[in-house]
Protein backbone atom coordinates (compact mmCIF):
# COMPACT_ATOMS: atom_id res chain seq x y z
CA UNK A 1 0.00 0.00 0.00
CA UNK A 2 1.17 3.15 -0.75
CA UNK A 3 1.48 6.28 1.71
CA UNK A 4 -1.55 6.37 4.09
CA UNK A 5 -2.21 8.00 7.63
CA UNK A 6 -1.28 5.86 10.69
CA UNK A 7 -3.67 5.28 13.41
CA UNK A 8 -1.48 3.34 15.48
CA UNK A 9 0.45 5.98 17.26
CA UNK A 10 0.49 6.61 21.23
CA UNK A 11 -0.94 9.43 22.51
CA UNK A 12 1.25 12.60 22.41
CA UNK A 13 2.52 14.10 26.07
CA UNK A 14 -0.02 16.75 28.14
CA UNK A 15 0.09 19.92 27.17
CA UNK A 16 2.29 21.50 29.49
CA UNK A 17 4.94 18.56 28.74
CA UNK A 18 5.15 19.11 25.16
CA UNK A 19 8.15 19.74 23.46
CA UNK A 20 6.93 22.13 21.00
CA UNK A 21 3.81 24.74 21.32
CA UNK A 22 0.79 22.64 19.48
CA UNK A 23 -2.38 24.91 19.53
CA UNK A 24 -6.08 23.55 18.17
CA UNK A 25 -5.89 25.88 15.57
CA UNK A 26 -2.27 24.63 14.58
CA UNK A 27 -4.30 21.13 13.78
CA UNK A 28 -6.99 22.75 11.84
CA UNK A 29 -4.47 24.55 9.89
CA UNK A 30 -2.67 20.97 8.95
CA UNK A 31 -5.76 19.25 8.28
CA UNK A 32 -6.37 22.30 5.53
CA UNK A 33 -2.77 21.97 3.80
CA UNK A 34 -2.41 18.37 3.78
CA UNK A 35 -6.15 18.41 2.39
CA UNK A 36 -5.08 20.95 -0.57
CA UNK A 37 -1.85 19.31 -0.92
CA UNK A 38 -2.20 15.32 -0.75
CA UNK A 39 -6.25 15.51 -0.99
CA UNK A 40 -5.87 13.25 3.12
CA UNK A 41 -9.12 14.24 4.94
CA UNK A 42 -7.33 14.03 8.54
CA UNK A 43 -10.07 12.75 10.72
CA UNK A 44 -10.96 15.06 14.42
CA UNK A 45 -8.28 12.85 17.01
CA UNK A 46 -5.79 12.54 14.79
CA UNK A 47 -3.45 15.33 17.01
CA UNK A 48 -1.26 13.01 18.70
CA UNK A 49 -0.31 11.56 15.54
CA UNK A 50 0.01 15.02 13.67
CA UNK A 51 1.95 16.61 16.94
CA UNK A 52 4.56 13.46 16.96
CA UNK A 53 4.82 13.48 13.55
CA UNK A 54 5.70 16.71 12.72
CA UNK A 55 7.79 16.94 16.34
CA UNK A 56 10.97 15.53 13.66
CA UNK A 57 10.35 18.47 11.22
CA UNK A 58 10.57 21.45 13.91
CA UNK A 59 13.70 19.67 15.83
CA UNK A 60 15.58 19.50 12.10
CA UNK A 61 14.32 22.97 11.22
CA UNK A 62 14.78 24.77 14.44
CA UNK A 63 11.16 25.81 14.86
CA UNK A 64 10.07 25.73 18.62
CA UNK A 65 6.22 25.60 17.71
CA UNK A 66 3.85 24.16 15.06
CA UNK A 67 2.46 27.38 14.37
CA UNK A 68 5.88 29.29 13.39
CA UNK A 69 6.64 25.81 11.29
CA UNK A 70 3.58 26.20 9.38
CA UNK A 71 3.80 30.33 8.84
CA UNK A 72 6.98 29.29 7.46
CA UNK A 73 6.34 26.78 5.53
CA UNK A 74 2.91 28.78 3.75
CA UNK A 75 5.45 32.22 2.82
CA UNK A 76 8.05 29.87 1.41
CA UNK A 77 7.99 29.27 -2.41
CA UNK A 78 10.70 28.37 -4.58
CA UNK A 79 12.99 24.72 -4.18
CA UNK A 80 13.56 25.27 -0.90
CA UNK A 81 10.01 25.87 -0.01
CA UNK A 82 8.58 23.11 -1.87
CA UNK A 83 11.54 20.57 -0.61
CA UNK A 84 10.10 21.47 2.92
CA UNK A 85 6.25 20.88 1.49
CA UNK A 86 7.79 17.46 0.67
CA UNK A 87 8.85 16.72 3.88
CA UNK A 88 5.32 18.00 5.46
CA UNK A 89 3.65 14.99 3.24
CA UNK A 90 6.31 12.84 4.03
CA UNK A 91 5.57 13.42 8.09
CA UNK A 92 2.27 12.72 7.58
CA UNK A 93 2.17 9.82 5.72
CA UNK A 94 3.23 6.00 6.47
CA UNK A 95 3.61 2.52 5.20
CA UNK A 96 1.67 -0.22 5.86
CA UNK A 97 2.92 -3.33 2.93
CA UNK A 98 4.15 -6.36 2.52
CA UNK A 99 4.75 -9.13 -0.31
CA UNK A 100 1.84 -10.67 -1.75
CA UNK A 101 -0.25 -8.83 0.88
CA UNK A 102 -4.24 -8.92 -0.45
CA UNK A 103 -3.12 -12.22 -1.94
CA UNK A 104 -6.61 -12.76 -3.46
CA UNK A 105 -5.82 -10.95 -6.01
CA UNK A 106 -2.90 -12.45 -7.49
CA UNK A 107 -4.42 -15.44 -9.31
CA UNK A 108 -6.73 -12.49 -11.08
CA UNK A 109 -3.43 -11.23 -12.02
CA UNK A 110 -2.41 -13.59 -13.16
CA UNK A 111 -5.45 -14.28 -15.53
CA UNK A 112 -5.56 -10.75 -16.56
CA UNK A 113 -1.82 -10.80 -18.02
CA UNK A 114 -2.02 -14.52 -19.75
CA UNK A 115 -5.17 -13.11 -21.38
CA UNK A 116 -2.45 -10.20 -22.86
CA UNK A 117 -0.23 -13.12 -23.70
CA UNK A 118 2.05 -11.49 -26.45
CA UNK A 119 0.89 -8.27 -25.80
CA UNK A 120 2.90 -5.10 -24.35
CA UNK A 121 1.10 -4.58 -21.21
CA UNK A 122 1.76 -1.99 -18.84
CA UNK A 123 0.89 -1.70 -15.30
CA UNK A 124 0.54 0.93 -12.60
CA UNK A 125 1.07 0.62 -9.21
CA UNK A 126 -0.20 3.74 -7.24
CA UNK A 127 1.24 4.41 -3.72
CA UNK A 128 3.86 1.62 -3.72
CA UNK A 129 5.75 2.27 -0.39
CA UNK A 130 9.10 0.80 0.03
CA UNK A 131 8.26 -1.23 -2.95
CA UNK A 132 7.20 -4.88 -2.10
CA UNK A 133 3.67 -4.58 -4.06
CA UNK A 134 5.60 -3.38 -6.98
CA UNK A 135 7.78 -6.10 -6.91
CA UNK A 136 5.31 -8.61 -6.09
CA UNK A 137 3.69 -7.56 -9.42
CA UNK A 138 6.86 -7.89 -11.23
CA UNK A 139 7.18 -11.38 -10.03
CA UNK A 140 3.98 -12.69 -11.28
CA UNK A 141 4.13 -11.53 -14.17
CA UNK A 142 7.27 -13.19 -14.81
CA UNK A 143 5.78 -16.13 -13.04
CA UNK A 144 2.35 -15.78 -15.72
CA UNK A 145 4.42 -15.07 -18.95
CA UNK A 146 7.84 -16.35 -18.42
CA UNK A 147 11.28 -14.47 -18.63
CA UNK A 148 10.14 -13.15 -22.59
CA UNK A 149 7.40 -10.96 -20.90
CA UNK A 150 6.71 -7.77 -22.39
CA UNK A 151 5.50 -6.23 -19.12
CA UNK A 152 6.32 -2.93 -17.87
CA UNK A 153 5.47 -1.43 -14.88
CA UNK A 154 5.16 2.20 -13.33
CA UNK A 155 5.21 2.61 -9.38
CA UNK A 156 4.54 5.62 -7.45
CA UNK A 157 4.17 7.61 -4.27
CA UNK A 158 3.76 10.55 -2.94
CA UNK A 159 6.72 9.66 -0.17
CA UNK A 160 9.80 10.42 -2.07
CA UNK A 161 11.75 8.30 1.43
CA UNK A 162 10.09 5.20 0.51
CA UNK A 163 10.02 5.60 -3.10
CA UNK A 164 14.08 5.69 -2.33
CA UNK A 165 14.28 2.61 -0.54
CA UNK A 166 11.67 0.80 -3.01
CA UNK A 167 14.20 1.88 -5.92
CA UNK A 168 17.02 0.33 -3.94
CA UNK A 169 15.15 -3.02 -3.41
CA UNK A 170 16.90 -4.32 -0.75
CA UNK A 171 14.92 -6.45 2.20
CA UNK A 172 15.62 -8.17 4.95
CA UNK A 173 15.35 -11.69 4.04
CA UNK A 174 12.62 -13.15 6.56
CA UNK A 175 10.20 -10.64 4.86
CA UNK A 176 6.87 -11.77 5.03
CA UNK A 177 5.10 -13.10 2.03
CA UNK A 178 7.80 -14.43 0.23
CA UNK A 179 7.79 -18.04 -0.22
CA UNK A 180 11.51 -19.96 -0.29
CA UNK A 181 10.77 -20.95 -4.05
CA UNK A 182 10.01 -16.85 -4.97
CA UNK A 183 13.20 -16.19 -2.51
CA UNK A 184 15.56 -18.47 -4.88
CA UNK A 185 13.85 -17.37 -7.99
CA UNK A 186 13.55 -13.67 -7.84
CA UNK A 187 16.03 -12.56 -5.06
CA UNK A 188 19.79 -12.03 -4.14
CA UNK A 189 21.15 -13.23 -0.75
CA UNK A 190 23.76 -10.91 0.99
CA UNK A 191 26.97 -12.21 1.83
CA UNK A 192 29.11 -11.27 4.68
CA UNK A 193 27.94 -7.38 5.96
CA UNK A 194 25.02 -7.79 4.24
CA UNK A 195 24.24 -11.63 5.30
CA UNK A 196 19.93 -11.50 6.34
CA UNK A 197 19.05 -8.98 3.22
CA UNK A 198 18.09 -9.90 0.25
CA UNK A 199 18.03 -7.69 -3.25
CA UNK A 200 15.86 -7.85 -6.08
CA UNK A 201 17.27 -9.30 -8.99
CA UNK A 202 18.02 -7.46 -12.26
CA UNK A 203 15.37 -8.58 -14.00
CA UNK A 204 12.79 -7.51 -11.80
CA UNK A 205 14.44 -4.35 -11.26
CA UNK A 206 14.45 -3.46 -14.89
CA UNK A 207 10.77 -4.03 -15.15
CA UNK A 208 10.01 -1.05 -13.18
CA UNK A 209 10.21 2.99 -12.91
CA UNK A 210 9.76 4.33 -9.85
CA UNK A 211 8.76 7.86 -9.81
CA UNK A 212 7.04 10.23 -7.19
CA UNK A 213 3.30 11.24 -8.16
CA UNK A 214 0.56 13.38 -6.30
CA UNK A 215 -2.57 12.10 -7.05
CA UNK A 216 -3.78 15.62 -6.55
CA UNK A 217 -1.53 16.95 -9.46
CA UNK A 218 -3.57 18.22 -12.30
CA UNK A 219 -1.37 17.14 -14.81
CA UNK A 220 -1.44 13.36 -14.85
CA UNK A 221 1.68 12.65 -17.41
CA UNK A 222 2.10 9.21 -16.92
CA UNK A 223 2.74 8.26 -20.36
CA UNK A 224 0.52 5.37 -22.67
CA UNK A 225 -2.64 3.86 -21.26
CA UNK A 226 -2.59 1.32 -18.30
CA UNK A 227 -3.99 -2.68 -18.61
CA UNK A 228 -3.78 -3.09 -15.31
CA UNK A 229 -3.78 -0.69 -12.49
CA UNK A 230 -3.39 -1.11 -8.72
CA UNK A 231 -4.65 1.53 -6.21
CA UNK A 232 -5.21 -0.26 -2.79
CA UNK A 233 -6.16 0.98 0.64
CA UNK A 234 -5.20 4.78 -0.75
CA UNK A 235 -8.96 6.41 -1.08
CA UNK A 236 -10.27 5.27 2.07
CA UNK A 237 -8.14 8.34 3.10
CA UNK A 238 -10.19 10.25 1.14
CA UNK A 239 -13.76 12.24 1.26
CA UNK A 240 -16.05 11.58 -1.58
CA UNK A 241 -15.41 14.53 -3.81
CA UNK A 242 -11.93 13.45 -3.62
CA UNK A 243 -12.56 9.72 -4.79
CA UNK A 244 -14.17 10.73 -7.58
CA UNK A 245 -11.50 13.16 -8.66
CA UNK A 246 -9.20 10.45 -8.47
CA UNK A 247 -11.49 7.67 -10.05
CA UNK A 248 -11.88 9.86 -13.18
CA UNK A 249 -8.22 10.47 -13.36
CA UNK A 250 -7.53 6.83 -13.20
CA UNK A 251 -10.31 5.95 -16.00
CA UNK A 252 -8.33 8.63 -18.13
CA UNK A 253 -5.17 7.00 -18.02
CA UNK A 254 -6.69 3.13 -18.07
CA UNK A 255 -6.93 1.30 -21.80
CA UNK A 256 -10.64 0.44 -22.75
CA UNK A 257 -11.16 -2.37 -20.47
CA UNK A 258 -8.57 -2.58 -18.07
CA UNK A 259 -8.56 -3.73 -14.49
CA UNK A 260 -8.51 -1.70 -11.61
CA UNK A 261 -7.53 -3.69 -8.33
CA UNK A 262 -8.27 -1.63 -4.85
CA UNK A 263 -8.08 -2.10 -1.25
CA UNK A 264 -10.44 -5.03 0.52
CA UNK A 265 -12.43 -2.18 2.23
CA UNK A 266 -12.81 0.09 -0.53
CA UNK A 267 -16.04 0.51 -2.50
CA UNK A 268 -17.14 2.29 -5.58
CA UNK A 269 -20.55 1.16 -6.44
CA UNK A 270 -21.28 4.61 -7.30
CA UNK A 271 -18.58 4.76 -10.13
CA UNK A 272 -20.57 2.84 -11.91
CA UNK A 273 -20.11 4.44 -15.06
CA UNK A 274 -16.80 4.29 -14.62
CA UNK A 275 -16.23 0.67 -13.44
CA UNK A 276 -17.97 -1.96 -13.09
CA UNK A 277 -17.77 -4.58 -10.68
CA UNK A 278 -15.44 -7.76 -11.61
CA UNK A 279 -14.24 -9.70 -8.99
CA UNK A 280 -13.44 -9.15 -5.03
CA UNK A 281 -12.29 -5.37 -5.23
CA UNK A 282 -11.28 -5.53 -8.97
CA UNK A 283 -12.97 -3.29 -11.56
CA UNK A 284 -12.82 -2.81 -14.88
CA UNK A 285 -13.13 0.11 -16.81
CA UNK A 286 -16.12 1.24 -18.49
CA UNK A 287 -16.19 3.01 -22.09
CA UNK A 288 -18.19 6.06 -22.00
Amino acid sequence: MSAVLSSALSASPPPGDREFDFEAADFQRVCTLIYQRAGINLQPGKQAMVYSRLSRRLRDTGHRSVGSYLQWLEQHSGAGGEAEWQEFVNCLTTNLTSFFREEHHFPLLTQALQQRRGQAVRMWCNAASTGEEPYSLAMTAIEALGAQHNVKLVASDIDTKVLATASRGVYDADSRGLSPERLRAHFLRGTGANAGSIRVKPELARMIEFRSFNLMSSAWALGDPFDIVFCRNVMIYFDNPTQRRVLEGIHRVMKPGGLLFVGHSENFSDARELFRLRGKTVYERVDR
